[in-house]
C-alpha cells in the first residue's frame, strides 16, 4: 500500500511540474524599457515566445488601442522580418506639439522573411510610443501570433478584477506616474535613476568595510585581553 501510495504521489508531482512547465504559460507580453510614465515618451518591447514544437512563428499583428490613440509609432528595424504600419482616421482629432493630429497608429504588423521564431526561442519587437496618455493606468495591446503551420493564437483576452488570469490574455502595458518636474521619464530622470543604481550598488561595498574594520578592532581587543590573562595566569603559577 505505501509502495502504490509513494507512486500516486510521484505520479502527481510528475504530472502538476509538467503542467506548471507548459509552454501554454508563455504568454505575447509589452513590456517598456526603462520607464512608460503618463505624458511621455517610451520604447516598449513586445515579447513574443514561440508555443509550439513543430512550427515557427512567422507573423506578428499588434492592434493599438482605439480608446487611448498614440500620435506617434516608431518601428525599429529587425534582422528577418519586415514591419508594417497601419493608420486609421481618428474620431477625435489629437493634438502633439501644437498641431492637430487626425490619424494614429492602430495596428503594426511584423512578417518574418525567413525561418522566424523557432521552436524554443522568443523575439523582442521594439516600438517607440507616445505621447502616453495621462487619463488612463494602463494600455491593453491586441495581438495575434500565426504559425508557420497556419496555426493562430489570439491574444485578445481582458483580465478582469477578481478572476483569474485568461488563457489567451492581451499584452498589457502599465503606465507610471508623470514626475513632478514634468519630465515624464526623460534622459535626464534616466540619468538620475543610473546614479542612485550606482549608490546602492557601492553601498554594500561600504557597509562591509564597516564591518571589516569592527571585526578587526574587536580581534585586537580579544587578543591583547587574551595575552594579559595569558601573563596574569603564568604569574600566579610563579608565586604558587
Amino acid at each position: 500500500m505505501k509502495v502504490s501510495r509513494l507512486a500516486a504521489t510521484g505520479a502527481l508531482a510528475a504530472s502538476a511540474v509538467v503542467v506548471l512547465s507548459s509552454p501554454a504559460f508563455a504568454h505575447v507580453s509589452v513590456s517598456p524599457e526603462g520607464t512608460a510614465a503618463k505624458g511621455g515618451y517610451a520604447v516598449i518591447d513586445f515579447k513574443v515566445p514561440n508555443e509550439r514544437d513543430n512550427a515557427s512563428t512567422t507573423k506578428l499583428e499588434v492592434n493599438f488601442p482605439t480608446d487611448h490613440p498614440l500620435a506617434s509609432v516608431m518601428t525599429q528595424p529587425i534582422a528577418g522580418w519586415d514591419v508594417k504600419v497601419t493608420k486609421s482616421k481618428l474620431d477625435k482629432p489629437l493634438e502633439l506639439h501644437g498641431e492637430q493630429i487626425s490619424e494614429a497608429v492602430t495596428k503594426v504588423t511584423w512578417t518574418a522573411t525567413g525561418d522566424g521564431i523557432e521552436p524554443g526561442s522568443f523575439e523582442k519587437f521594439p516600438l517607440s510610443v507616445g505621447a502616453l496618455p495621462e487619463d488612463t493606468d494602463e494600455l491593453v495591446f491586441k495581438a495575434i501570433q500565426t504559425y508557420s503551420n497556419k496555426d493562430v493564437v489570439r491574444w485578445i483576452e481582458e483580465q478582469k478584477e477578481g478572476e483569474e488570469e485568461p488563457e489567451t490574455p492581451a499584452p498589457v502595458l502599465t503606465l507610471s506616474a508623470a514626475s513632478e518636474d514634468g519630465h515624464h521619464g526623460s534622459t535626464e530622470e534616466a540619468s538620475d535613476e543610473t546614479e542612485a543604481a550606482a549608490a546602492t550598488t557601492t553601498a554594500p561595498a561600504d557597509s562591509s568595510d564597516t564591518t571589516a574594520r569592527v571585526l578587526g578592532v574587536v580581534g585586537i581587543v580579544v587578543g591583547v585581553v587574551g595575552v594579559g590573562y595569558g601573563v596574569l595566569a603564568g604569574r600566579r603559577r610563579t608565586n604558587a
